[in-house]
């Protein structure tokens, strides 16, 4: 039998890998049938049934409705078992925590937000974000958890799932997240910076696999997510794409890094917050005014909401952000060449004001034959995006990295993740 074979061997022999581009080959949907497994792969018949067979056997297909006869016996479907685990997903933001659980093929199940201050430190934050996985768990059915996907709003080394010098995250520097998470769940852990998920997230809802695609996220900070050829690229020291940091022309703006100048010192929502209150305090009216004299706080929703109603502060505070974010994407896009940028956070839900500024920069500051067929798109703005991108991040590492190393356990085993990073 192929599931003996996969239990003697921990190599990746032909039978294995065969018998893993099948179960792969159902759960994206590539293939449905027996027929078409074996028209894909070019095995024998005989062989995609014993392939089919055994994965059955070991619990990740199942047999479905019977398909379209092509003149014939109807063939088979075959199913994914994305019921047989759940995927933890926890989404730590400067201001937020939102969790979430999601079945292997990505659905998200079930979901939990509040707010949250990420200077207050690693233990009591991942404590907080545990107790609301484990309140999603107590509400859920017993399907065990096969991995858990953290994202932090800082630089991370992807190897060790520690953050690395994060700006904006005081004591975070050097933590083992990816301990406190495999010691509660005894699940493989995977940890990154929080706008590489929206960067994947982008990556699922477009058909090529192969994109190149930059995620620029304007919220309280600026980050960017890199997709090379329909991967992450993270960088030597998980930093590629902290644009946030970059230095702008003639600025003498204290940043919250501790330096001076930083394109999120001048653009981000917090600094458009700043720059609004210190209007206000000069006399500005218009709506922004009002949402003041009500004693409703001033934030980077509220801004993008109020230049949206016309308010001729909040625009202009908006489109100043937006051409400044334009120039730091202009050079990404002379360096990367991606074919999509997609534009997403809390100041870019401004819409149009903010976006046509964007595009009117990165126009004139690229090199055309980088923006010949460039497209420069919003995100759709929907709050489960990073849990999204969190499910992916964990199917891509279980499914196309670590696949050969623990499918013969029936189940990811922290020990088979860890030892396909030593391979």
């Amino acid at each position: 039998m192929a599931r003996d074979s996969a239990l003697r061997f921990g190599a990746q022999t032909d039978e294995v890998m065969s018998l893993l581009r099948v179960v792969n080959l159902v759960r994206t949907g590539e293939a449905d049938t027996r027929p078409e497994i074996g028209r894909l792969t070019g095995l024998g018949r005989g062989v995609v049934a014993q392939r089919v067979d055994a994965a059955i056997e070991m619990g990740f297909l199942e047999d479905g409705e019977y398909g379209p006869s092509s003149g014939g016996r109807a063939p088979r479907t075959l199913r994914f078992r994305s019921d047989r685990g759940v995927i933890v997903v926890c989404a730590l933001g400067a201001l937020h925590i939102r969790v979430g659980l999601a079945s292997l093929d990505g659905t998200v199940l079930s979901e939990a937000h509040c707010a949250w201050d990420i200077g207050r430190g690693p233990a009591e934050t991942i404590d907080t974000a545990l107790g609301m996985i484990d309140g999603l768990l107590a509400e859920s059915d017993d399907r065990p958890v096969w991995a858990v996907a953290v994202g932090v709003p800082g630089p991370v080394d992807f190897e060790t799932g520690s953050p690395v010098a994060p700006p904006i995250m005081p004591g975070w520097n050097g933590f083992d997240v990816r301990r406190r998470f495999e010691q509660r769940f005894d699940a493989p852990v995977w940890v990154d910076n929080d706008v590489n998920l929206l960067a994947l997230t982008e990556r699922s809802h477009r058909r090529d696999d192969n994109v190149d695609l930059i995620y620029c996220k304007v919220g309280s900070g600026i980050g960017a997510g890199l997709v090379s050829h329909g991967r992450i690229h993270r960088g030597a020291n998980g930093a590629a794409g902290d644009i946030g940091h970059v230095r702008v022309r003639d600025s003498n703006a204290a940043c919250r890094c501790g330096k001076v100048g930083c394109l999120e010192a001048e653009a981000s929502g917090w600094a458009i917050v700043r720059d609004a209150e210190r209007a206000l305090e000069e006399g500005a009216g218009g709506i922004l005014a009002g949402v003041a004299a009500r004693g409703e706080p001033i934030t980077p929703e509220a801004v993008s909401i109020a230049a949206m109603d016309g308010d001729a502060l909040a625009i202009s505070l908006v489109q100043r952000s937006a051409r400044m974010i334009g120039e730091s994407i202009a050079a990404l896009v002379n360096m990367f060449n991606p074919a999509v940028i997609v534009v997403g956070g809390a100041v870019s839900s401004a819409g149009e004001i903010f976006l046509a500024e964007v595009r009117q920069r990165v126009y004139e500051l690229s090199l055309p034959l980088a923006t010949r067929d460039l497209s420069i798109v919003r995100s759709i703005g929907d709050e489960r995006e990073p849990l999204r991108g969190g499910a992916e991040l964990a199917i891509e590492e279980l499914f196309e990295v670590t696949f050969p190393r623990w499918f013969a356990d029936g189940r990811p085993t922290i020990d088979g993740i860890k030892a396909a990073a030593a391979a």
